[in-house]
């Protein structure tokens, strides 16, 4: 895999889990527990992203 073509997967997941936690943060019934395992994940991949574009 390309180091573009990564970093193009990785955006979108991060994308992904963006409207993840904006789902979850709307349903009343969404564990907070899982709302912060979402978002770290999320912060995870945004850490890679910059990791490997600044490199």
């Amino acid at each position: 895999m390309s180091m573009s073509s990564h970093l193009q997967e990785l955006r979108r997941k991060h994308q992904t889990l963006s409207q993840r936690v904006e789902e979850a943060q709307r349903v009343l019934s969404t564990d907070d527990l899982h709302i912060a395992d979402l978002k770290k994940q999320k912060l995870r991949i945004k850490e890679e992203i910059e990791r490997l574009t600044h490199a």
